[in-house]
C-alpha cells in the first residue's frame, strides 16, 4: 500500500487516497505502540541471569529487525503522504486553472453580447454594471496571481513533468490577457458612448434654453408707460447677460464634437445639429439686440410723452394767464406786471431747453425708423405749435406793456 504509485488522476481521487492513507497512518501508529511493548518485553529475556531460554543476541537482533522494519514503514508512510500532498497541490492547481478558464469564458460571452446603450440612461446603467465587473476582475486577478504562484512552486519542486503545468499556465495567461483587452475595449466604447449621449443631452438642454429665450426676446410687450418699460428693460438686460454667458458653450460645440469617437462625431446628423444650434444662437442674439433697442426706443417715447405733458401743462397754464391778462394803465401796476414777465422769461428759457430736448429725441426716433414716428411727430408739432402761441402772446403782452410805459413816461414828462 505504501509503495503504490497511484497518486490520483484528479483532485477528488487524491482526497480519497489521502483519507485512506490517514487511516493507514493511524493503523501504523497503533501497531507502533504494540511493537514497542513487545520489544520491551522481549528485551527482558536477553537480560536474564542463569538460565536463558534463547540466545540474547538473537533476541536483540530480532528486536532491532522489527524496529528497523517499523521505522522503514514510517518513512514510507511519510514519503507516501508527501507524494499525495504534492499530487493534491498539483490537481488543486489544475482545478483552479479550469475554474479560472470557465470564469474567463463566461465573461467573454457576456462582453460579446453587451451593447453600449441607446441613450444616456442606459449607458449610465451599463457603465455601473461594467464598474462592478471591473471589481470582479480585480478580485479574480488576485486569485489567479496566487494560483500562478503555486504553479511556479510546483515547478520548482520538479516532482512532476513541467510540460502540462507550463502549457496550462501559458494558456490561462493568454486568455486572461485577451479578456483584459476586450474589457478595456468595451470600457472605452462605453466611455465614448457616454461622451456622445452626454453631449447630445447637453445640446438638447442648450437648444431648449435657446428656444425659450427666443420666445422671451421676441415678445411684442414693450410696456405701457415709463415704469413698466424700465422694468422690462431691466429683465431684458439680465436675459442678454445670460445669452452672452451661453456664447462660450455654443462656440465649444465644434471642439466637443472633434473629441468624440469617429463613429459619433463624424456623422452628418450631429454636424447638422451643431450648425442648427449655432444658427439658433445667432438668431437669439440678434433678436435680443433688436428688442433692447426697441425697449430703449419705447422708454424714450414714454419719457418724451411725459416731458411733453409737463411742458404742455406749463404752456396751458401760461397761455390761460396771458389770454386773461389785461394790461394795466397805472404805472405802479405796469411795473409789477413787468417784473412778472421778467420771471416768466427765466421760466421760458428753462422750458425752451426742455422743448429743444424733446425735439432732439423726436428727430432721433424718426431717423431710427421708430414705428410710432407719426404719433411722435404729431405730438412734437402740437407742442411746438402751442409753444409758439405762448411766445406770440408773450410778445404781444410785452408790446402792450411797452406802449403803456411810453404813454406813462410821456405824461410824466409833460
Amino acid at each position: 500500500l505504501l509503495v503504490s504509485k497511484d497518486l490520483g488522476k484528479h483532485l477528488l481521487e487524491v482526497e480519497d487516497l489521502l483519507q485512506k492513507h490517514g487511516l493507514l497512518e493511524a493503523d501504523i501508529s497503533a501497531q507502533t505502540e504494540r511493537v514497542q511493548a513487545l520489544n520491551a518485553a522481549a528485551l527482558k529475556f536477553s537480560e536474564l541471569e542463569g538460565y536463558q531460554p534463547c540466545d540474547p543476541q538473537i533476541i536483540c537482533n530480532r528486536v532491532n529487525h522489527v524496529q528497523t522494519c517499523l521505522e522503514e514503514l514510517g518513512e514510507l508512510a511519510g514519503k507516501r503522504r508527501k507524494e499525495l500532498e504534492d499530487s493534491r497541490q498539483l490537481w488543486a492547481f489544475f482545478q483552479e486553472m479550469e475554474e479560472a478558464e470557465a470564469w474567463i469564458r463566461e465573461k467573454e460571452k457576456i462582453l460579446a453580447t453587451k451593447t453600449c446603450g441607446r441613450d444616456l440612461s442606459s449607458v449610465l446603467t451599463l457603465t455601473t454594471k461594467h464598474k462592478s465587473m471591473l471589481g470582479e476582475l480585480g478580485n479574480r486577478r488576485a486569485l489567479l496571481h496566487q494560483s500562478m504562484k503555486r504553479g511556479e512552486q510546483i515547478l520548482a519542486k520538479k516532482r512532476f513533468s513541467p510540460g502540462g503545468i507550463q502549457e496550462k499556465m501559458r494558456e490561462v495567461r493568454l486568455r486572461w490577457k485577451k479578456l483584459e483587452e476586450v474589457t478595456g475595449l468595451h470600457q472605452q466604447r462605453l466611455q465614448e458612448a457616454l461622451n456622445f449621449f452626454q453631449f447630445s443631452a447637453e445640446t438638447d438642454d442648450l437648444v431648449a434654453w435657446l428656444q425659450d429665450t427666443y420666445r422671451i426676446v421676441s415678445s411684442d410687450d414693450f410696456g405701457h408707460d415709463d415704469y413698466s418699460t424700465q422694468a422690462l428693460l431691466r429683465k431684458h438686460r439680465a436675459v442678454v447677460e445670460e445669452v452672452e454667458k451661453h456664447r462660450a458653450a455654443v462656440l465649444a460645440l465644434r471642439k466637443q464634437v472633434a473629441l468624440l469617437a469617429p463613429e459619433h462625431g463624424q456623422g452628418v446628423d450631429i454636424q447638422i445639429r451643431v450648425v442648427e444650434v449655432e444658427q439658433l444662437y445667432g438668431e437669439v442674439a440678434e433678436v435680443a439686440v433688436l428688442r433692447q433697442q426697441w425697449l430703449q426706443d419705447a422708454l424714450a417715447v414714454y419719457r418724451m410723452f411725459s416731458e411733453v405733458h409737463a411742458c404742455e401743462v406749463w404752456v396751458d397754464e401760461k397761455e390761460q394767464w396771458l389770454e386773461k391778462m389785461v394790461v394795466p394803465e397805472e404805472l405802479d401796476e405796469v411795473e409789477v406786471v413787468q417784473h412778472r414777465f421778467e420771471s416768466l422769461d427765466q421760466e421760458m428759457n428753462s422750458v425752451m431747453g426742455r422743448i429743444l430736448d424733446v425735439n432732439q429725441v423726436v428727430q432721433q426716433l424718426v431717423d431710427g425708423g421708430h414705428p410710432s414716428s407719426e404719433e411722435v411727430r404729431s405730438c412734437q408739432d402740437h407742442l411746438n405749435s402751442r409753444w409758439n402761441r405762448v411766445v406770440e402772446l408773450v410778445e404781444q403782452k410785452k408790446s402792450q406793456l411797452s406802449s403803456v410805459l411810453k404813454i406813462q413816461n410821456y405824461l410824466l414828462e409833460c
